[in-house]
C-alpha cells in the first residue's frame, strides 16, 4: 500500500465525543438562583421597613427614597459593564467578589447609626450587587447545554418575579418579627447566613471560567451613564425638599441628553459597552421603555403603599406586610398562566397584563379616594389583588418577549442593559410616585385622596408601556426547550 493510500487513514480525526454535563450543574443553579434572589430582595425589602428606618435613623422622607436610588443607581449604572468585567477577570472569580461583597455590604448596613452610613452601605449593596448578577447568566451558559440550559432559565421569571413583590413582604415580617431586638436590622442581617452559603456552594460547585487580560473597557462610556443617571434622579429624589429651584428640570434635561449623547458615541467607540446593533433594533428599544414605565409605576407604587399604610393608617411594618400579600398571591397566581400565554401570543400576553394591572390602579383610585372608608389595609385587598394578577401576567415573560428578535452574539448585552434600565426605572419610579404623592398631600387632599393621585399617576405611566408594548415582537417567544434543541 502506497503512503498516498495510507495517508486518508492518518489524517482523519477521530469522532467527536459528547461532552459530559456537568454533574453538578443543578447545584449550580440553586447557587446562582439564591445569589439573584438575595439581589431582587434587597432590591425592594426597604419599601415596607423605610418608615421604620426613617423613624430611627432619622432623614425625613428623603431616606425613604434614597435607601431604594442608593442602590438602584449604581446597580444600573454598574450592571452594563460588570458582564464585560466577568469575561476580562473570570466569571467563577466575581461572582464569588460580589457575593462576598454584598453580604459584607449588608453587615455594613445593618450596623449603620446615621442616614449617611446607611445610604453609603446601600450604594456598596447596589455596585456589588450590579458586579454578582450578570455572572450568572455566563455560569448557567457554561455548565448547561442544548435543552437543559431552558428549563434552567426558565426558573427565574416565576421566582424572581415573586420576589420583587416578596420582598416588601418578608421586610414587613422581619421588623415585626424584631428578632434579638434587631429591628430593621434584621432585613440587611438575613443576608449574611444566605450570602455565605451561597458563596460556599460557589466554591464547591461553580468552575474556574478563563480571564481575557486584552479585552478593553469603555470607561468614559461608564462614566457618562453614571453622571446622566445622576442628574435625572437627584432632582426627582431632592426638589420637592428644595422647592423645585430651576435648576431642578435642568438638571434633568442635561441626564436626558447625556443619555442621548451616550446612545450617539457607542458606535464609535473601540469596544462599546452597548452594541449598535441593539439601538437599531425596534423591537428591543420598544422593550426598553416598556420596562422603563412599568417598573417605574411598580416601584413607585409599592413605596407610596408603605408610607399609606405606615403613616395615615398606622399599621405596624409586619402588617403593612401582610397588607400588600395579596399583590404577590396575585402574581403567584397568574405567573404560570402569563408564562404559558406568553409562548402561544406573544406580546398580547404583556399587554393584556398591563391592562388587568391598569384595572387593579383603576380599583385602587376609587376605593382609597374616600378617607373615611379605608381604615385598614384589608379594605384595599380586591386592588392589590387584582394589581398583582396583572403584574404575574407581565413580569415572567416580559424579558423573553423582549429579547426574541435579538441575536445569540447580542443576547449578553442586550440583557445587560435591559436589567440596568429596570435598576433604573425602579429609582425612578420610586421618586417620581413619592413626589406625586407628597404635591398630592402638600395640596390639602386627604391621605387617600394622595393615594388614589398617586395611582392614577402610576396607570398613565402603565399607559405608556401599552403604548410601547406594540413596538415589540408580535410573534411569541420560542419555547427555551425547543430553542435550545436548534
Amino acid at each position: 500500500m502506497t503512503n498516498e493510500q495510507r495517508s486518508p487513514q492518518v489524517v482523519a480525526p477521530a469522532p467527536a465525543q459528547p461532552s459530559q454535563p456537568h454533574r453538578y450543574r443543578w447545584a449550580v443553579l440553586a447557587v446562582v438562583l439564591a445569589a439573584d434572589v438575595m439581589d431582587m430582595l434587597d432590591a425592594t425589602i426597604t419599601s415596607i421597613a423605610a418608615p421604620a428606618i426613617a423613624a430611627g435613623l432619622g432623614g425625613g422622607p428623603a431616606l425613604s427614597q434614597w435607601l431604594q436610588a442608593a442602590y438602584t443607581l449604581p446597580f444600573a449604572v454598574l450592571l452594563i459593564t460588570a458582564g464585560r468585567l466577568g469575561d476580562r477577570y473570570g466569571r467563577h472569580r466575581l461572582f464569588l467578589i460580589g457575593t462576598l461583597g454584598f453580604t459584607a455590604a449588608s453587615a455594613v448596613c445593618s450596623l449603620a447609626t446615621t442616614p449617611g452610613w446607611l445610604i453609603g452601605g446601600r450604594v456598596l449593596q447596589g455596585a456589588l450587587g450590579a458586579l454578582l448578577l450578570p455572572q450568572g447568566f455566563g455560569i448557567l451558559k457554561e455548565t448547561f447545554e442544548g435543552a437543559e440550559l431552558g428549563r434552567a432559565l426558565g426558573f427565574f421569571g416565576p421566582v424572581l418575579g415573586l420576589c420583587s413583590v416578596g420582598g416588601p413582604v418578608l421586610g414587613g415580617m422581619l421588623v415585626g418579627a424584631d428578632p434579638l431586638g434587631t429591628g430593621w436590622r434584621a432585613i440587611f442581617l438575613v443576608n449574611l447566613p444566605v450570602g455565605l452559603l451561597t458563596a460556599a456552594g460557589a466554591v464547591r460547585w461553580i468552575r474556574r471560567s478563563p480571564a481575557d487580560p486584552g479585552l478593553r473597557m469603555d470607561v468614559p462610556g461608564m462614566l457618562l451613564t453614571a453622571a446622566a443617571s445622576a442628574a435625572v434622579i437627584f432632582p426627582l429624589v431632592q426638589g420637592a425638599g428644595y422647592g423645585w429651584p430651576w435648576w431642578c428640570p435642568g438638571l434633568m434635561a442635561a441626564g436626558a441628553a447625556g443619555f442621548v449623547l451616550f446612545a450617539r458615541l457607542q458606535p464609535r467607540r473601540p469596544s462599546p459597552l452597548v452594541l449598535p446593533s441593539l439601538l437599531r433594533n425596534r423591537g428591543y428599544t420598544g422593550g426598553l421603555l416598556v420596562v422603563t414605565a412599568f417598573y417605574a409605576a411598580f416601584s413607585g407604587l409599592m413605596l407610596v403603599l408603605s408610607l399609606f399604610l405606615q403613616g395615615p393608617l398606622g399599621l405596624s411594618p409586619q402588617g403593612a406586610g401582610y397588607a400588600v400579600a395579596p399583590l404577590a398571591a396575585g402574581i403567584v397566581l397568574t405567573a404560570g398562566p402569563g408564562q404559558a400565554l406568553a409562548e402561544r401570543s406573544g406580546r398580547r400576553a404583556i399587554q393584556a397584563g398591563i391592562v388587568v394591572t391598569v384595572c387593579g390602579l383603576v380599583l385602587l383610585a376609587a376605593l382609597a379616594g374616600p378617607a373615611s372608608w379605608v381604615t385598614s389595609g384589608w379594605r384595599l385587598l380586591p386592588a392589590t389583588l387584582v394589581i398583582g394578577m396583572g403584574m404575574g401576567l407581565v413580569i415572567p415573560p416580559l424579558f423573553d418577549v423582549v429579547l426574541v428578535g435579538v441575536s445569540e452574539p447580542e443576547t449578553g448585552s442586550a440583557a445587560g442593559v435591559l436589567n440596568a434600565v429596570q435598576q433604573l426605572a425602579n429609582s425612578v419610579g420610586v421618586a417620581l410616585l413619592v413626589t406625586v404623592w407628597a404635591a398630592c398631600g402638600d395640596h390639602g387632599r386627604t391621605p387617600g385622596g394622595a393615594l388614589a393621585g398617586t395611582a392614577w399617576a402610576a396607570a398613565a405611566l402603565l399607559a405608556v408601556a401599552l403604548l410601547a408594548s406594540y413596538r415589540l415582537p408580535a410573534r411569541p417567544a420560542p419555547h427555551p426547550r425547543a430553542a435550545a434543541d436548534h
